[in-house]
Order: C-alpha cells, then sequence, then structure tokens
C-alpha cells in the first residue's frame, strides 16, 4: 500500500507515519539570517537618507537630483523590508502581497535609476546654447518616467490577480517526512510578464547609463549607475536558473536573497560613493573642488 500524500513510510516500510507541517520561519537559522540581513540594510538605508538630508544643501547631493535620490532610497528602504513577506507562515494575504508588493517597488527603483540616467544624459548633451530640447531638463520631464512606468506594472499586477492570483500551496514531496507550506505564483504568465516588464527597465537604464559612461565623472553618476544596473540585472539573470532548480523552503530562500542583493547592489553602487565623500572626504565635496576637476577633465566650462 502507497501512504497518502501528508503521511511518509517508517523505514521499514510496514507503517504510515504522519509528516511534519513546516515553512521558511522567523525562528529557523535561515530565516532568521535572511530578516537580519533585511532589518540591518534597510536601517543602513535610513541612515543613507538621513545622511543626504542632512547634507542637502551640499554640492554632491545637489548636482544628483536630491529628489529621485530621496524616491530611490525609500524605494530601497521598502524593497528590503518587502523580503519579510517571505518569511513567516504564509497565508492568502502575504501570498498576494510577496509578488505584488516587491514588483511594483522594484519597478520604482529602476524607473527611478532610468529617470536619474537620463537626466544626466540631458544635462550633457541639451543644455548648451540653442537646443530646443533645453525644456525637457528644465520642466523636469525625466521625473515622469517614474508614474509612468509604475502605472503599466500596477496594471500588469493587477491583471494577473484577475487572472490567477497567488495563494497558499503545499509541497509534500520537496523534503522526506514534512509537509512544506508554499506559495503558488498562479498564472506563470503573469509572473513572468511582471518579471519580464522589470527585466525590459533594468536593461533599458543599463543601456543609457553605459552609453552616458564617459561624460565627464565630476558631475556625472552614470558608472555608478552603470555598475548597479549590470549588478542588478547579474543578480536576476542568476536567480532564475537557481529559483527553478531548488524547491521547498530554498526556493523562497533563494527569492529573498536576490531581492537582497539586488536592492544592495543599488545602494552600494549609487549612494556608498556618495557617502564617502560627505562624511570621509568633506573637502572634496565643494563646489571650487568640482569646478577644477571639471576644467581639468573636460574643455567644457
Amino acid at each position: 500500500m502507497k501512504c497518502p500524500e501528508d503521511q511518509y513510510a517508517n523505514t521499514e516500510q510496514n507503517h504510515c507515519l504522519r509528516k511534519d507541517v513546516t515553512f521558511l520561519g522567523f525562528d529557523e537559522p535561515l530565516g532568521m539570517t535572511l530578516s537580519c540581513m533585511a532589518l540591518c540594510l534597510s536601517a543602513f538605508t535610513v541612515m543613507v537618507l538621513g545622511v543626504f538630508v542632512k547634507y542637502q544643501d551640499t554640492p554632491i547631493v545637489k548636482a544628483n537630483n536630491l529628489t529621485l535620490s530621496y524616491i530611490l532610497l525609500i524605494s530601497l528602504i521598502f524593497s528590503f523590508l518587502c523580503s519579510l513577506l517571505f518569511i513567516g507562515h504564509p497565508n492568502s494575504a502575504t501570498c498576494v502581497l510577496q509578488q505584488i508588493t516587491y514588483g511594483i517597488l522594484f519597478t520604482v527603483a529602476v524607473s527611478t535609476v532610468l529617470a536619474k540616467t537620463i537626466t544626466v544624459v540631458l544635462a550633457f548633451k541639451v543644455t548648451s546654447p540653442g537646443r530646443r530640447m533645453k525644456w525637457l531638463l528644465v520642466s523636469g520631464v525625466p521625473n515622469y518616467i517614474i508614474p509612468f512606468c509604475t502605472i503599466i506594472q500596477i496594471i500588469l499586477c493587477a491583471i494577473w490577480l484577475g487572472v490567477s492570483p497567488p495563494s497558499v500551496d503545499i509541497d509534500a514531496h520537496s523534503e522526506h517526512g514534512y509537509i512544506i507550506i508554499v506559495c503558488n505564483k498562479g498564472s506563470v504568465t503573469a509572473f513572468y510578464s511582471v518579471l519580464g516588464y522589470l527585466g525590459s527597465l533594468a536593461l533599458g537604464s543599463f543601456t543609457v547609463a553605459f552609453l552616458a559612461r564617459n561624460l565627464p565623472d565630476t558631475f556625472n553618476e552614470a558608472k555608478f549607475l552603470t555598475f548597479s544596473m549590470l549588478l542588478f540585472c547579474s543578480v536576476w539573470v542568476t536567480f532564475l536558473p537557481v529559483y527553478h532548480s531548488s524547491k521547498g523552503k530554498i526556493m523562497m530562500a533563494v527569492e529573498v536573497f536576490s531581492i537582497l542583493a539586488s536592492s544592495a547592489g543599488l545602494l552600494g553602487c549609487i549612494f556608498v560613493p556618495k557617502c564617502y565623500i560627505i562624511l570621509i572626504r568633506p573637502e572634496r565635496n565643494s563646489l571650487q573642488k568640482l569646478r577644477e576637476k571639471s576644467s581639468s577633465r573636460t574643455p567644457i566650462s
């Protein structure tokens, strides 16, 4: 006789034992490690935000669009915290919030990087005398990229919830003797549509930043944006095959780690160098120093 799905055979295979129910919890080492990482990274991001607020009148902060920096930092804080939704006992609400929250938050973060990159390009390409497109930069048109891209992602998420939303599921085969409670993605097509749209935004941001990498780097953060999007894309390209080859709690842990690693890449590449100059090398954070470096690297005054 074959044991039911919620039971397994003992060593002698003459009796069925009930499987224990388990999930990626906060009280086990893996879940505790990931949750501590998420809280520490979010706290560090809050500290970086505090540094930018305190030194908002300094040249290095002003030169990199303060509003977009605030939006990106706030979205990263919530991106780190949303990974906690993947840890703990799954239910219908958390299963829906897991995918929708990180999809929208990452869209805000990546579209902000795209807006920052386009702002850098416009600052060097369309602000010379006689350019008719100068109003694009002055009017803040790149900032509208963020709500436009986010609305598209919200529409995709709404279609996902309408067609086949994520739900609670059980995995009785990944670990012997255990029933693992996991979240089913629902519509696989909708899931990959959300992920694919996010990937296309990241690829677009990386392409624009890569093309702008050789602009004078005194006022330009395109190199940092390029590195951040390269790391972001690398993490998620690696995530897909590892995610599909994993099962049970390891699958959830891989997704949480990918969220934390990609968010940390954006934070480290874009903001840590600025905080280093603000806090450790304040003599470089002056308008006179920036002008001296700019005149030594480019003939454009």
